[in-house]
This record gives structure tokens, sequence and C-alpha cells, in this order.
């Protein structure tokens, strides 16, 4: 995994994001957004989920999940809840929400997204919102935004799973930058295999498919990619094709 320096610039080397001392376990109950119940060798712990969305077609009564163990003797939780088995299909979905920037963060430099010498901050501030990305390249100066996509319906991926005004501020704020003349780009990070399209979420917010669609009308780019996870692993792996309307 890669590390994050305290002033939030990503180094941009390394292998595959891996996490530590993973531990399976048996998904028993949510009691709020935070925590979760789960049976860890028979056992029911309290345990903190990476993941503030809902997740409820994931975190079912039954499911597999991964916990990563905590190195920090102090803290209430002793594990956190990274990824889960999805029930209906059996696939490996990461459920961390910080996964998708340190993936994007060692995937961007071999993208093919930007030329070679081109160089990338984190969290950079621009007009009233802090972007997860810059790119520079020569004056060409691009900002973007990751999204993490956990939401699966036969094999199209949807973002979001719950009303998110803060990602509407961030593509209204994008596609200002756009029309201003300012790269702009919103990668969404399908955090599983097997979808074949992406599509923003109208059902659960009009809001931010109506601000997915301005936006690329005013000429943001908009990515989507799927992962390869497995029980320690993520990483980025493909394009997926986008449908935004």
């Amino acid at each position: 995994m890669l590390d994050l320096f305290v002033d939030f610039c990503y180094n941009l080397s390394g292998d595959d994001m891996k996490y530590k001392n993973i531990t399976e376990g048996v998904f028993h109950s949510r009691p709020n957004r935070f925590t979760a119940k789960v049976y860890v060798d028979g056992t029911l712990q309290t345990v903190h989920v990476k993941n503030t969305g809902r997740c409820k077609e994931l975190l079912r009564e039954g499911a597999t999940v991964f916990l990563e163990k905590s190195d920090n003797p102090n803290r209430k939780t002793l594990y956190d809840l990274v990824a889960v088995v999805k029930p209906s299909t059996g696939a490996h979905v990461n459920m961390d929400s910080q996964a998708p920037n340190a993936m994007v963060a060692e995937w961007l430099p071999k993208s093919g997204l930007f030329s070679a010498d081109s160089v990338f901050r984190a969290e950079v501030k621009h007009g009233t919102s802090r972007f997860d990305f810059q790119a520079v390249c020569g004056d060409k100066i691009t900002y973007i935004e990751v999204k993490g996509v956990t939401l699966e319906r036969e094999g199209v991926a949807y973002f979001p799973d719950a009303p998110t005004e803060r990602g509407v501020k961030h593509l209204k704020e994008l596609a200002e930058c756009a029309r201003q003349g300012i790269g702009a780009m919103v990668i969404f990070v399908i955090q599983m295999k097997g979808v074949s399209l992406f599509r923003p979420n109208r059902e659960t917010h009009p809001a931010f498919a109506d601000a997915l669609s301005e936006a690329e009308k005013a000429g943001v780019r908009i990515i989507a990619v799927d992962c390869r996870t497995s029980k320690g692993v993520a990483e980025i792996d493909s394009f997926v094709k986008t449908e935004i309307f």
C-alpha cells in the first residue's frame, strides 16, 4: 500500500495496494454507519466499517467479510472491515473508502491518461473545493476527483449508493474548471471485477446524475475503471464503458 505523507502527497511508486494481517469473518449486523458486528473465530466482535455508504446489497447476515487487524492497542475496535464476498454473485468487493485514492495514486503515472513527464499531487485546493489529485505537465493543469463504487446490479456499476451533496459540489466545480480551459477529470473506481458498464445512480440521487451529465457536456473527462481484488490486495485493472445520461 502506498505511503501517505503528512503533507497529503502520495508516494507514486510501488506495487499493488496490500493490506496487512487479514482475517476472515462472518457478517452479523450493522448497528450504524461506522461499525458492524462480525463473527471472528466464533466470537462476535464489533469492527470498524471503512465505508459509510449504505452497502445493503453487500453487508447481509452470513456474508463472508475480510478484516484488517489493527496494530494500535489503544483502538476501541480491533479490526477494520475492508472487503466482502457479495452474497448474490460471489464477487470479491473492496469496501475500503480510502482504497480508491491509494489505488489511483499508484495507477495514474502508468494509466496512459497523462504524459510520462507529468507530476502528480494529492489533496489540492482549487476554488472552494479540495480535489483528490492535480496533474501538471508543463503549463497544463488537470484537477482530478476520485469516487469509489461498490454498487452493482446485473453487471452495471452505479454511483452513488446514497445522496452526496459533496459529490454534486465537486462536479460543478470541475465543470467550471473545464469551462475556463482547465483540465478536469472524475475517475470512478469500481471496487470489483465483473462489470461491463458504469452509470450514475439517477434513481438514488437525480441531482448527482444531472451534475455528471452537465460536467461531461462542459468538457470534464469521465473515466471508469474496475479492480482486481483478492483477500488482501486491490489494484486498478481495466477501463469500463461509461453511459452518462
